[in-house]
C-alpha cells in the first residue's frame, strides 16, 4: 500500500505529464497484447480478450482526456496495464 500512495502522489504532482507518458505505455502494452492475441487464433475467446484489451486501454484514454479526478485516472491506468500484461503473458505461453 505504501508503493501505491508513494507513486499516487507523485502521479498526482505531475498529473499532465505522466498521463501523457502512460498513455503510450497503455497503448503500445495493449498493442502487444493484440497481436499476441491474435496470433492464437480469431475465435469467441480471443475475440473476448481482444474486446478486453481495446475497452480497458480505451477507458484509460477516455478519463485522461475527460480531465476526471487524479485518482479514478490512476487507477484505470493500474487496471489498463495489468490486463494487458496478463493477457500478454497468458497468451505468450498459450502460444509457444
Amino acid at each position: 500500500m505504501k508503493l501505491y500512495n508513494t507513486l499516487y502522489k507523485d502521479f498526482e504532482d505531475l498529473y499532465v505529464g505522466y498521463s501523457a507518458v502512460a498513455i503510450i505505455l497503455s497503448t503500445c502494452l495493449g498493442a502487444a497484447a493484440a497481436m499476441v492475441i491474435l496470433m492464437n487464433g480469431h475465435d469467441f475467446i480471443q475475440m473476448f480478450q481482444l474486446f478486453l484489451v481495446v475497452a480497458v486501454c480505451m477507458t484509460y484514454m477516455v478519463t485522461v482526456l475527460a480531465q476526471l479526478k487524479p485518482k479514478f485516472v490512476f487507477n484505470t491506468l493500474i487496471f489498463s496495464l495489468l490486463l494487458s500484461t496478463i493477457l500478454l503473458i497468458i497468451n505468450v505461453f498459450m502460444r509457444y
